[in-house]
């Protein structure tokens, strides 16, 4: 049985993704095109995930809390995103060769 088949969260629109979600995506997308990740290592792509910083687990107010969102392109998002959220470590390097990592022994 795959992994899909025994995903018991409730359907996106339940959760919170629905039509209200998809037009304040499409606005904040708008305002905000650029992935904030890639952006950090000096590249240039669009964003095209709104990622909540802080996982919202459906608490609402965090959910809508404007300042918890982040543009994001779809490989940050479902890869180095859920890394660092299931690590706690923060992957890649700056533009400048330096890691992100506050705590990665250079940067203390």
């Amino acid at each position: 049985m795959s992994d899909v088949a025994t995903d018991k969260r409730a359907s996106p629109s339940k959760r919170g993704y629905g039509r209200r979600w998809q037009a304040a995506r499409k606005v904040f997308l708008q305002a905000n095109p650029l992935c904030v990740y890639c952006k950090r290592q000096g590249r240039t792509t669009a964003a095209s995930v709104v990622d909540h910083i802080t996982p919202h687990k459906n608490d609402t107010v965090l959910f809508w809390n404007k300042s918890n969102w982040q543009p994001l392109c779809t490989t940050c998002h479902n890869a180095v995103k859920q890394s660092e959220e299931h690590t706690g470590l923060q992957r890649g390097c700056a533009a400048d060769g330096m890691p992100l990592d506050p705590a990665h022994h250079w940067n203390i």
